[in-house]
């Protein structure tokens, strides 16, 4: 099994405020019952970066290197990294991911100078479900706090909390009880991007997010710099009117994706006809996330944007992705 170390809190230490600084093997030699768990582990530090400094070419890159090892007999991987952004990691890593070993992303709320870091505890469940056969064919999950999440329903709504992770959408997909794996909710499908061209750069996506008040003159300055762009409207998909013709313009030019800032539930396709509701919006050329956050909902319009622009192919791409 693969032990991939990104960084994050968990690798940190420190006195004058923590940073990175512990390898992936300081973090495996520090997690006591390691031993106890059926696995030969190939342990890799790949990068030493807070969660926030890492990018989507990192995870990219990161994506490739299991694949190779998974076609070299690696029967699962553990990735260790911060927290900010794990939710995001974790789903690119789901979408580039087609084998049936799993790939477990963990992380730690509290750095290991702190009294109950729970590093140690989340590494260790994350190679016990890493090894587990139950965790086989519904590819990347994220382990922290003794709960298994899907990469595409897992969020992190608290800023400190060891419990800070939550799956809006369905709940966790299980949970580890006495060292044992329990996967309760077994998602009934799974989502693999076409292969994206690896040689070509990422385009440049946006998010920009409805507010109270905001008149949108911002947008067409948005659009005109970007590939892409996701709207984290209001409610079920809702924007202020004077967004109208900014969006419509833009979405003649660019895929302009719709999704909710809410972060969870889906989006609306027909309710409501007022100007920049749901039902118009989509009607001048903006495509539904379905239930997507919009967080992630850039990252799949990304690498989607690697492989077509075609409106007709990435309303089809999003629809597929967020089948429940």
């Amino acid at each position: 099994m693969l032990v991939i170390g990104l960084g994050g809190t968990i690798a940190m230490t420190g006195t004058a405020g923590v940073s990175p600084s512990l390898s992936a093997h300081d973090l495996v030699d520090a997690v006591p019952g390691l031993a106890g768990v059926d696995a030969d582990l190939d342990v890799h530090t790949f990068r030493s970066r807070p969660g926030a400094s890492l990018t989507a070419d990192d995870v990219r890159e990161l994506a490739g290197l299991l694949t190779e090892g998974f076609a070299g007999g690696a029967d699962g991987a553990v990735v260790t990294q911060g927290t900010d952004t794990i939710e995001e990691t974790a789903y690119v890593l789901d979408l580039l991911h087609r084998a049936d070993q799993p790939i477990v992303v963990t992380g730690a709320m509290r750095n290991p100078t702190l009294a109950g870091a729970d590093g140690p505890a989340n590494l260790l469940a994350s190679v016990t479900v890493a090894a587990s056969r139950y965790a086989r064919g519904i590819g990347c999950l994220v382990v922290i706090a003794d709960e298994i999440h899907a990469a595409a329903r897992v969020r992190k709504r608290h800023t400190t909390s060891p419990a800070a992770f939550v799956s809006p959408d369905g709940g966790p997909l299980g949970y580890l009880a006495e060292g044992q794996v329990r996967i309760v909710n077994r998602p009934s499908h799974r989502y693999a991007l076409p292969v994206p061209r690896s040689d070509r750069p990422l385009p440049p996506v946006g998010l920009y997010t409805a507010t109270l008040g905001d008149d949108g003159s911002l947008l067409p300055v948005l659009a005109d710099r970007l590939a892409g762009l996701v709207i984290a409207g209001f409610g079920v998909g809702h924007v202020p009117e004077t967004w109208v013709t900014h969006l419509q313009h833009a979405a003649a030019r660019i895929p302009v994706v719709l999704a909710s800032r809410t972060g969870a539930g889906s989006i609306a396709t027909g309710i409501y006809g007022f100007p920049g509701s749901e039902r118009d919006l989509l009607q001048r050329g903006l495509i539904p996330a379905g239930m997507l956050d919009a967080y992630k909902a850039r990252l799949l319009l990304q690498f989607l944007l690697t492989t077509t622009t075609d409106r007709g192919a990435l309303v089809a791409a999003f629809a597929e992705a967020t089948t429940p």
